[in-house]
């Protein structure tokens, strides 16, 4: 019996009642092809799995194998951010014992000319990392259609991509830090969430809420931040105008927590004799600030290296499950 073939792009084409040429355009996220076209290929994709001819590609190009690392953020966050530079490290070390080469791809959320979409739709990589998802960003969608071999780091958003991923217990990590602030006797407990077009922001703040309801504390002092040094602080002054009896502050990332710290400073606050201070991430930041920060570990050396083993898996054909890494407390001076 004789073997069936991989789809080709002409049958996307047929199947699609289109061009050879448009089938490509589409296929390569060109913005000039027609709603219609792109609907019509877009639905052949996902029928026929096809996948762009990488090793095709590779006789001509010589190109070496590479997965792509994806982060919808703007270049300022990503080189900014110690977050991601961990995250580097830890993929290039798990990638050190393979021929796989690393390609960064950024762009922000709401990327208009879908750089990201066509790079993925294009072949050019033989698997992706996806860190860093927004709600309104649709790489899910894309790596969904074009089979591209993928893993999520961080929960993915859309509960409905069904696309494995490794992630930490932030709900819990938010409560042990929640839950340490009310151990030290603090009543007005306010946070800085992190965005809430994520799921890191969304479990976080899930997790300082479920602590003091558990504990009869009031949840009104919400302010969200954005994951950088700016928005924690603005996010801080904003919380100290409503409430100047402000005692306890749960951060959700690092970054910001060490500008709160400098905020409550600005506004006359010690820490942590006037308010205690706790962060998320235990990067750098965490050890440098002064006080040094007490804060919720977030592995992600261990989770980069983990992505990269699901990613393999995955590129191998093997099915694999969700990974979900425990985390705990670290506590330093700030509370």
């Amino acid at each position: 019996m004789r073997a069936r073939t991989a789809p080709t792009l002409e049958d996307v084409a047929r199947q699609a009642g289109v061009s050879r040429a448009t089938a490509s355009r589409v296929i390569n996220a060109d913005p000039r092809v027609r709603e219609a076209a792109r609907v019509a290929v877009s639905a052949a994709v996902a029928d026929l799995g096809y996948r762009p001819n990488r090793a095709a590609r590779r006789l001509v190009t010589q190109a070496a194998d590479s997965i792509a690392v994806v982060v919808p953020e703007s270049d300022e966050r990503v080189f900014t951010d110690p977050f991601f530079s961990g995250l580097l490290r830890g993929v290039t070390r798990a990638l050190a014992t393979t021929p796989l080469q690393l390609v960064l791809v950024m762009g922000k959320p709401d990327d208009d000319d879908r750089r990201m979409e066509r790079y993925l739709r294009g072949g050019h990589t033989d698997g992706a990392i996806v860190v860093s998802h927004h709600q309104d960003d649709n790489l899910w969608r894309v790596l969904a259609e074009t089979k591209l071999p993928s893993v999520f780091l961080g929960r993915p958003y859309a509960e409905a991509s069904r696309l494995p991923y490794v992630d930490v217990d932030n709900t819990t990590g938010a409560e042990l830090a929640a839950q340490h602030l009310i151990e030290r006797g603090c009543r007005r407990i306010g946070t800085v969430t992190g965005p809430q077009d994520m799921s890191a922001g969304r479990d976080r703040l899930r997790g300082w809420t479920n602590a003091l309801v558990a504990a009869g504390l009031s949840v009104d002092l919400v302010e969200s931040g954005d994951f950088t040094p700016a928005g924690g602080a603005l996010a801080t002054r904003h919380l100290l105008e409503r409430a100047p009896d402000l005692d306890g502050l749960f951060v959700a990332s690092d970054q910001m927590a060490v500008a709160s710290i400098a905020e409550l400073a600005q506004s006359g606050r010690s820490v942590p004799g006037d308010v205690a201070v706790v962060g998320y991430d235990d990067n750098t930041a965490a050890t440098l600030s002064r006080p040094t920060l007490t804060t919720v570990v977030n592995p992600i050396s261990e989770m980069a290296s983990r992505a990269v083993d699901l990613l393999l898996r995955v590129m191998d054909g093997q099915d694999v499950e969700p990974e979900v890494l425990s985390t705990h407390l670290v506590v330093r001076e700030s509370a």
